[in-house]
């Protein structure tokens, strides 16, 4: 997948996320992958097993088509400053 030049680290703030199929979701940081260079988010569910999980920058931006609309995959509802970091 190409990156997205236009995306920064500073895009995603740390604190806590909605999915838009309802999960929350803690996003510790945005690292970048060793060989591709590419951003990857570092998150982890709010729920389960709570495995730390990456997702790459454009990915977890990105709008999705659900039920007729179109939403952004990962929504901010806490900054880090208020969330559980």
């Amino acid at each position: 997948m190409p990156q997205d030049k236009s995306l920064t680290p500073a895009d995603i703030p740390k604190g806590l996320y909605r999915h838009y199929k309802g999960g929350e979701y803690q996003v510790y940081e945005v690292a970048t992958h060793s060989e591709t260079e590419e951003l990857l988010v570092v998150y982890r569910p709010l729920y389960g097993a709570a495995a730390l999980w990456v997702r790459p920058l454009a990915m977890f931006t990105e709008l999705v088509e659900y039920k007729g609309k179109t939403l952004p995959r990962f929504e901010l509802v806490k900054p880090a400053n208020d969330a559980l970091v």
